[in-house]
């Protein structure tokens, strides 16, 4: 009998394969995304065993993957794949794996302009698992609905900007700091995050900053806590924390958050600060993945403020700073000035860029412009790797009869000068009216 039965189990395997591996499960299986932008989507996988993740596909329709198992992209509607910088999904749980879907705006027009055409309003996010032992791969496919950017989208972050100043709007392109130095003791500007986000949701988080001295965070660290699987939530490092924010942000998409109290901020000891945007994990059910319906867990995770990126930081220097008009040039062999050349004359209307080299003693940089009498005008400090600077419009402005003189200052990571060039003039042509 016993011999009757292993006999029936092979026929049928070799009819149709018999895996001991169960189906690989995914929750939620559809979701509603914006249809003119960005959206963040929170995934979990459960069963996975042996499995390991693939790449991933959107398409506009989805077929049989025979002989592997599930439904996979049908030929000739793929849209795209996830780019690997939104990446930060990882195994989790108990043979689980968490998946932080970055829908790109590309992806969404694509699905919409397919829409518009006639076809369906739904397309499809398809992601492939590989059996390591060579059987047939898993391909787990999540439908995704298009939708305005309302209550029925995940509440999901698609960009934040850190930048120095109280006023409301998109950055200043070229005229914000990326690195703001100040005096011991001296005044920090106000700061505000530009964000941009989906759906509706409460906000929550906390201003910290990292000291001279503490190590700095890593990548996964800046990471908002609704983009991590929940076994990880609340083991990112710690810093000084010095304000909460707790807010609700309507339908609309962009919100301009102000920072904390400059007063807070620490401006004492000299060397290099780091103000961190620490966003905390909120309830969305729109963003919600029940583990224990895929089994990768108990309960449910909630995914209210995920991003596919780490958040931004600001980056300040205590001490470290002189004044441009007094300061003996040391220049290093290194670091020189590229353009404009000394004593050009830019015609009216002409983009101001400023060009040095690279210096291999510098972590950052700093351009510093004054006028004719020697009082400044313009300060703006860059990592290395940077070597070029266009200024603002306003130069011109600031620059009274057009005369001016310039200098790149080299600094180590303390924000303590290593070397700097000489003054070189440069006359900007103010156009008659």
């Amino acid at each position: 009998m016993k011999r009757a039965i292993t006999i029936f189990a092979f026929l049928l395997c070799a009819a149709a394969p018999c895996f001991a591996q169960p189906e690989i499960k995914v929750n939620p299986t559809s979701m509603n995304v914006y249809s003119q932008g960005a959206t963040t989507v929170f995934l979990t996988y459960g069963n996975l065993g042996d499995y390991r993740p693939a790449e991933t596909a959107w398409c506009g329709e989805v077929a049989p993957a025979s002989p592997d198992i599930g439904m996979k992209c049908a030929p000739g509607t793929i849209y795209g794949t996830l780019p690997s910088r939104f990446d930060v999904s990882r195994r989790s749980g108990n043979q689980g794996y968490t998946d932080i879907v970055s829908v790109p705006a590309s992806i969404a027009r694509k699905a919409y302009q397919a829409a518009a055409a006639g076809e369906g309003s739904e397309f499809f996010y398809v992601r492939r698992f590989v059996n390591p032992s060579g059987g047939p791969d898993q391909f787990v496919a999540v439908t995704m609905r298009l939708s305005g950017n309302g209550a029925g989208v995940p509440f999901s972050l698609t960009d934040v900007q850190l930048v120095f100043g109280a006023k409301a709007g998109p950055p200043a392109t070229g005229s914000d700091p990326l690195v703001l130095f100040v005096e011991p003791g001296g005044k920090i500007p106000p700061i505000r995050a530009e964000i941009k986000y989906t759906g509706v949701g409460r906000l929550k988080g906390r201003w910290e900053v990292a000291r001279p001295g503490d190590p700095l965070p890593e990548p996964r660290d800046l990471l908002s806590e609704a983009s991590l699987p929940v076994e990880e939530r609340g083991t990112q490092a710690r810093f000084t924390q010095i304000a909460r924010f707790n807010v609700f942000l309507p339908p609309g998409g962009r919100y301009t958050l102000p920072g904390p109290n400059p007063s807070q901020i620490p401006n004492k000891i000299p060397g290099q600060y780091l103000l961190l945007f620490r966003v905390e994990a909120s309830d969305d059910r729109e963003n919600d993945s029940d583990l224990s319906e895929v089994g990768a867990g108990a309960g449910v995770a909630h995914a209210g403020g995920a991003a596919g990126f780490p958040m931004p930081v600001l980056r300040y220097v205590v001490g470290g700073g002189s004044d441009a008009a007094t300061t003996t040039a040391t220049a290093a062999p290194d670091l020189a000035l590229l353009s404009p050349a000394d004593g050009r004359t830019l015609p009216p209307g002409a983009a101001v860029d400023f060009v040095w080299a690279e210096s291999e003693q510098a972590a950052f940089y700093r351009l510093e412009i004054v006028g004719a009498n020697g009082k400044p005008i313009l300060s703006a400090a860059f990592p290395r790797g940077v070597t070029r600077y266009r200024a603002p419009s306003w130069l011109k402005d600031k620059a009274g009869d057009g005369a001016l003189r310039w200098r790149v200052l080299a600094l180590d990571q303390a924000g303590a000068q290593l070397s700097a060039t000489a003054l070189r003039s440069l006359r900007l042509t103010v156009a008659k009216q």
